[in-house]
């Protein structure tokens, strides 16, 4: 399907308003197509003074130096670093070795030397390369080749060269400041404003924006920094990115955290540079302040159906709301509300090894990446959103994060009360589909929620009853996760499916539909949840509910599925039954987790070991004729990394209604 085609199709259903709105924009940066040029190359120093009001670049340079500032950009004390996450300046100082090397790991390429000259427009893991030209004409997705856009797009956020500010103010050693102007002057020469594949969407603007501005906190009193014509190019193409952004705001009739990186993005950019700029911060706060409401719902759950995502925009707007008000905006009662509720949402989610569950997309992306925790450590979040709002229940149940506090405020709170509230339970977070089990040291996640993105598809799966489970402080079962996007259509859609997921599936089909398999973050919305319920019975705690998204079928089948965690921990029973006249052939899959193995198969018993000596026991029962096949299932623990470990697949096939499954999984330590 051509690009055309897509853009047509989703423009389909769409309000006549809506459609007007896209059509005057889509005018309007076509049109830019021959004004950008000559806007970008006359563009300089005086026309910023003037929307600044500075008298000249020096006053503008120590202004923006020494204004009052909202996150940490003095020294940084390494015994103080290292008091509140051990061994952590010294992680920092490696990190920025690398840096200073030009050496890079991300998004799976594992570690790439980028050499003398930086190759901003290609993707370093396959060596493809995008044209420059004017941003709109250029391919960013191109099937017939396995490029992925987003290998320049995240090597020019360039948060990998944050340590080296890091470095600078932890030692004040020059080479660091030197470094980084380096990088930034063969950035600026190789991708003009608006022309190159870096300038593809605004979000790529908008996330430079707040690396660049922490980047110049930091180093703008090093020598490095003192040259007159780098500063001036620098502020200028700094300015240039705040104004890109606004001019094309990726404002759509649903907005994602797309639009919500370039509002804040602009609030950030408003901040700093004052003047006539102001207004980029007021616009953009006012977005915010609606969009809050809408992307993160009442109990705290980002409404694309995705934890990584919901770290990332929970920590958008968490920088949003820190520059509005020392701005001298405030956020609304609603706003405060929201953030405390995505960091309760997030104590939830996350593991008895603070580990976030696979659920969703997920493609590494964070707002301001200032600490050395793993990257599924969403701990951080926690302790930001507790310190901002002093909320000392907050401040109570955060674990671990207090090194980037420290990295993104200056300071880490005074110790939790004495009395700290009671460890997280079991919970259920109705609105955004989201349940959680907890008994001693087990963790279970369930999803039994809508559509992502507001029934769109967006960064959601096609995962609803799926689950993730860890029994007596073991990762037991795993959710797939999330491979690649555009680097390969086929492995994007089968990591989306409902058959990489831990829920049943009848005659094959999809639980939300497809579109089509070129519009990659699109479903349609089917799976309608029933009667989720978290509640405790006997020695369990236990979850139940069902799903419609199989009653579109001729013949129309409902699925339902109870869990039950036993009160020790270490065991948990999945039962699934299903609701229907006709016969229908159903699969149910159960992933494990990575590090099993197989040990002894049996009739409907099968056991697995790990390297740790513990051993996991599933056994199964139920009616029909079930056929049990152990085969090798995909896991991506991260964006572009992909492991393998044991997966189970039982299959029936006849009516419906007598088809029942119960498996129990049980782990004993050596």
């Amino acid at each position: 399907m051509s690009q055309l085609a897509i853009r047509v199709l989703r423009l389909l259903g769409k309000s006549p308003r809506y459609v007007l709105h896209r059509a005057l924009a889509e005018t309007r940066a076509e049109l830019d197509r021959f004004v950008q040029p000559r806007r970008t190359r006359t563009f300089n120093v005086r026309q910023l003074l003037s929307l600044t009001g500075d008298a000249d670049l020096s006053s503008l340079w120590d202004r923006l130096a020494s204004q009052t500032w909202p996150l940490a950009s003095a020294a940084v004390h390494a015994a103080e670093l290292d008091r509140v996450s051990p061994g952590a300046s010294l992680r920092i100082l490696e990190r920025a070795e690398r840096a200073c090397r030009r050496e890079i790991d991300l998004l799976g390429s594992g570690p790439v030397r980028l050499g003398a000259r930086i190759a901003w427009d290609t993707d370093f893991k396959t060596g493809d390369r995008w044209p420059a030209g004017y941003f709109r004409s250029i391919g960013l997705v191109q099937r017939d080749r396995p490029s992925d856009v987003k290998m320049p797009w995240e090597l020019s956020r360039m948060q990998w060269l944050l340590p080296a500010a890091q470095a600078y103010l932890l030692t004040g050693e020059e080479r660091y400041a030197e470094a980084a102007r380096e990088v930034l002057e063969q950035w600026m020469a190789a991708n003009p404003v608006g022309n190159s594949v870096n300038w593809g969407i605004a979000m790529e603007p908008a996330m430079r924006i707040l690396v660049w501005i922490w980047l110049f906190r930091a180093f703008a009193r090093a020598r490095a920094w003192e040259d007159v014509q780098f500063r001036g190019r620098l502020l200028c193409c700094l300015y240039q990115h705040g104004a890109f952004v606004a001019r094309y705001l990726e404002r759509a009739d649903v907005n994602g955290n797309h639009f919500t990186a370039d509002c804040v993005a602009l609030v950030v950019a408003g901040a700093f540079f004052g003047g006539a700029t102001r207004k980029w911060l007021l616009s953009a706060w006012e977005d915010l302040e609606r969009e809050i409401g809408r992307q993160l719902l009442a109990d705290g759950v980002d409404f694309e159906a995705s934890a990584a995502y919901h770290r990332l925009v929970a920590e958008l707007f968490l920088l949003a709301g820190v520059f509005a008000e020392h701005a001298g905006l405030k956020m609304s009662a609603q706003y405060r509300e929201r953030l405390a509720a995505a960091a309760r949402f997030t104590v939830a989610y996350r593991k008895s090894d603070g580990s976030a569950p696979l659920w969703g997309d997920a493609d590494d992306a964070r707002a301001l990446p200032l600490g050395t925790a793993p990257l599924g450590q969403h701990g951080h979040l926690i302790a930001s959103v507790a310190t901002v709002l002093d909320d000392r229940e907050l401040l109570a149940l955060a674990r671990d994060g207090w090194e980037e506090v420290l990295w993104l405020f200056g300071a880490v709170p005074p110790a939790p009360p004495a009395h700290a509230p009671p460890a997280p339970g079991c919970a259920a977070f109705d609105r955004g589909g989201a349940y959680v089990l907890r008994a001693g040291r087990a963790h279970v996640f369930i999803d039994c929620g809508p559509v992502g993105l507001a029934g769109r598809g967006g960064h959601g799966h096609n995962d609803i009853l799926s689950f993730e489970a860890d029994l007596d402080g073991s990762a037991v079962v795993s959710d797939a996760g999330c491979y690649v996007y555009t680097a390969s259509f086929e492995d994007r859609n089968r990591f989306r499916a409902t058959a990489a997921h831990n829920t049943p599936q009848i005659d094959e089909e999809e639980i939300n539909r497809f579109i089509s398999p070129d519009l990659l973050w699109f479903l349609r919305d089917d799976a309608r949840p029933l009667g989720a319920v978290v509640r405790e019975e006997g020695d369990c705690v236990l979850f139940s509910g069902g799903h419609g998204g199989y009653e579109r079928l001729a013949d129309p089948v409902q699925v339902w599925r109870t869990i039950a965690l036993r009160r020790d921990g270490r065991r948990l029973t999945v039962t699934d039954r299903f609701k229907g006249r006709s016969a229908h052939r159903v699969r149910v899959p159960l992933q494990l987790a990575l590090g099993w193995r197989p040990h002894a198969l049996q009739a409907a018993r099968v056991e697995f070991c790990n390297d740790a000596g513990r051993e996991l026991e599933i056994c199964w029962s139920g009616t029909g004729e079930w056929r049990c096949a152990e085969v090798t299932g995909d896991i991506a623990p991260s964006y572009g990394v992909l492991r393998q470990a044991p997966r189970l697949r039982w299959d029936a096939a006849g009516p419906i209604g007598d088809l029942s499954l119960t498996v129990e999984i049980s782990i004993r330590s050596p």
